[in-house]
């Protein structure tokens, strides 16, 4: 899977010494993968908001980024299969 571009988020920012520059929603300490690791692990979204301190706004931003960044164009495309060229 290609990596996102997160810069281009505004909902999110890195900054040096914070979270060891880990990308995290703007003005909170709360890392923008919590949001795609916690529903893997069972967690709500209400939970989430709830437990982190992010609003459903910034969180709905994240996830419609992360969802137009795969729709991109520049997704790259898988070369064409090798065949077989021995006779059969």
């Amino acid at each position: 899977m290609a990596t996102l571009d997160w810069s281009q988020c505004p909902a999110v920012e890195s900054i040096p010494g914070k979270r060891s520059g880990a990308w995290v929603f703007r003005n909170t300490r709360m890392p923008v993968s919590t949001v795609f690791e916690n529903p893997e692990a069972g967690s709500t979204i209400e939970e989430i908001i709830e437990q982190f301190h992010v609003t459903r706004e910034q969180i709905q931003s994240v996830f419609e980024f992360a969802a137009r960044s795969l729709d991109s164009p520049t997704v790259p495309t898988c070369a064409p299969a090798l065949t077989d060229a021995r006779p059969r």
